[in-house]
C-alpha cells in the first residue's frame, strides 16, 4: 500500500468525461494498464459523447492494477492477457468476458536529432547499451511488464552490473520523458510509451531474440455495478475504429 501512495501521481489519471445526458447514465470505473492509457482515454471521451456514460480511469503498471482491483471498486479491467486470465481464474474478472484489444513490443528511443544506435541484433543492442552514457526503463519493482522484461534482457546479455550505475529506474508514466529532460540518453520501453513523447525519436523494436510482445485485454470486473454500461464500453474498445486508434499509437506490433 505504501508503494501505491508513493507513486499516486502516476497511478491515477482520472477522466470524468461529460457527455450528453442519458436516462440511465452510469459512471464506469476502469482500472487499466498504463501502456494503453492515451488511446483508452481518447476512446472513453468519444464513448461518453455517444452514450452519456462517463469513465473514471485509474492507470498504472500491471502489479498496481492487481492491487487496485483487490481494494477498489471497478467495472472494467485492462491488463495483459496473462493477467486477465489469472484474474478470471481467481474470480476477480468475470469468466468469458476477456476481449483482446491491442498488442505492443518493446523498443528503443533517443533524443530527437541524436544519432540512432544500431540495435538490429542482440550484440548490436548490447553495444548500444554499453556505449550510452545513461539508460532508462521502468522500475521492475512496480510490477511493470516492460521493466521486468528489460531487467531480464540485461541479465541475458550479461551487462546488468555493467550498466547499473548509469541506469535510471523510472517510476512514472512514459520513461521516455527522462530522455527529453536529459536524465537519460536512451530509453528502453514499450513502443506505445515511446511514440507519444515529443522530443524523442523512436529507433526501433528490440531484436526478435530479445523481444517481448504483450497483448492487452479487457474484462468485466466481478464486482462491477455498472452492468450493461461496462459491457458496452468494453465492446466499444473492440470496434474497428478503436483498432485503428490502437494501431496509430504503436499498439498493433507484429513480429517480423
Amino acid at each position: 500500500m505504501g508503494r501505491i501512495v508513493g507513486i499516486a501521481g502516476w497511478l491515477t489519471a482520472v477522466l470524468l468525461v461529460a457527455g450528453a445526458p442519458a436516462a440511465h447514465a452510469a459512471e464506469i470505473k476502469l482500472i487499466s494498464a498504463g501502456a494503453v492509457r492515451i488511446v483508452v482515454m481518447d476512446l472513453a471521451e468519444k464513448f461518453a459523447k455517444e452514450t452519456g456514460h462517463s469513465v473514471k480511469g485509474t492507470f498504472g503498471p500491471i502489479g498496481v492494477v492487481r492491487e487496485k482491483l483487490a481494494s477498489s471498486p471497478a467495472d472494467v479491467v485492462i491488463a495483459t492477457d496473462v493477467a486477465i486470465d489469472d484474474l478470471m481464474q481467481k474470480g476477480a474478472v468475470v469468466a468469458g468476458t476477456r476481449a483482446d484489444l491491442a498488442h505492443t513490443g518493446v523498443g528503443v528511443g533517443v533524443r530527437e536529432n541524436a544519432p540512432k544506435p544500431d540495435i538490429s541484433t542482440p550484440e548490436a543492442f548490447k553495444q548500444a547499451l554499453l556505449a550510452a552514457k545513461s539508460i532508462v526503463y521502468v522500475d521492475p519493482a512496480l510490477g511493470a511488464t516492460s521493466g521486468i522484461h528489460v531487467a531480464g534482457v540485461l541479465q541475458k546479455l550479461g551487462i546488468a552490473d555493467a550498466v547499473k550505475s548509469k541506469t535510471v529506474l523510472w517510476q512514472k508514466p512514459f520513461a521516455a520523458e527522462a530522455v527529453v529532460s536529459g536524465q537519460a540518453e536512451l530509453v528502453v520501453n514499450q513502443i506505445s510509451e515511446i511514440l507519444p513523447v515529443k522530443g524523442v525519436a523512436y529507433v526501433g523494436p528490440l531484436p526478435r531474440e530479445l523481444q517481448k510482445i504483450t497483448v492487452y485485454s479487457g474484462g468485466i470486473a466481478a464486482k462491477s455495478e455498472a452492468g450493461d454500461a461496462a459491457r458496452a464500453f468494453l465492446a466499444y474498445l473492440t470496434r474497428p475504429e478503436a483498432k485503428v486508434k490502437f494501431a496509430g499509437a504503436g499498439l498493433d506490433y507484429k513480429d517480423k
